[in-house]
């Protein structure tokens, strides 16, 4: 009986122990800079695994067999002429898969950056404003030079968006991911309420998430560049959520909107 109570108390203490620990994780200063660092780490080791196999040739079965997949043959013009292919599906979904990877193109991410950009002036965000234009930037020269550096040939499938760089990782899924992403993240920041963060946060995953599908679907990105540029995308995002917390703290931009009465603020 004494040894039953023994172990009864014993494990009361370490449960005990337990929920004081993940109360002390779940407050904000501490439980979502952990996550946001773990997730930096996971993702940028990822991301080399992911690279590494790809060089090495491991995922080029599964990418040729995704594409082939998603490819139909195309009406014959010309009997001498080589075989086409289209994507699959009528022909208004091919002009929605162009419609959506145009969200990831240099002009919209470009148009989206200074929108922001303009509210942040209006708001007198100023310092805010400024590190959003070099996080997003910033993500669009680490893009290239992760292209440069891997050079993989593009799908040996029709191509229905117009390509010009190598392949890996997909330029639109990343660029829409530093761009969306972070312009999300930073600002979270600066709106009060859980439920206008969530807002943010998700038209940003749902933005990054349709212009990778799409690059896959119009025959111009393995699967394996989409995830690859999803990975470094997110990883550049939450970086720079961690870099503004920082300031933010340090009083070098400007902090969080308060949260309106009777409503938690909820920082993420």
């Amino acid at each position: 009986m004494q040894h039953t109570m023994t172990s009864a108390s014993i494990s009361r203490r370490w449960m005990g122990q337990a929920s004081s620990a993940w109360r002390w994780l779940r407050d904000h200063k501490h439980f979502a800079v952990m996550v946001a660092m773990l997730i930096v780490v996971a993702g940028v080791w990822a991301f080399i695994g992911l690279a590494d196999e790809v060089i090495e040739g491991d995922t080029q079965h599964f990418d040729n067999r995704v594409m082939h997949l998603l490819q139909q043959p195309a009406p014959p013009v010309d009997v001498n002429a080589a075989p086409a292919t289209l994507p699959i599906g009528p022909a208004w979904l091919r002009e929605v898969g162009r419609d959506l990877t145009a969200l990831g193109g240099v002009a919209v991410l470009t148009l989206v950056t200074f929108a922001v950009a303009g509210f942040l002036l209006i708001s007198g965000k100023y310092r805010a404003m400024v590190l959003m234009l070099v996080a997003t930037f910033g993500g669009l020269i680490l893009s290239s030079m992760l292209k440069h550096f891997v050079d993989r040939p593009r799908p040996d499938v029709s191509h229905f968006s117009y390509v010009y760089t190598s392949s890996f990782p997909s330029g639109h899924s990343m660029l829409s991911a530093v761009v969306y992403l972070t312009l999300g993240s930073m600002l979270t920041r600066l709106v009060p309420s859980r439920r206008e963060k969530f807002y943010f946060l998700s038209v940003a995953m749902l933005l990054t998430f349709l212009v990778g599908i799409s690059r896959v679907y119009m025959g111009v990105h393995y699967p394996t560049d989409v995830l690859a540029g999803w990975t470094a995308g997110l990883v550049w995002a939450v970086f720079c959520w961690l870099l503004t917390r920082a300031l933010q703290q340090k009083g070098q931009v400007e902090r969080d909107t308060d949260a309106p009465p009777g409503e938690s603020a909820g920082k993420l």
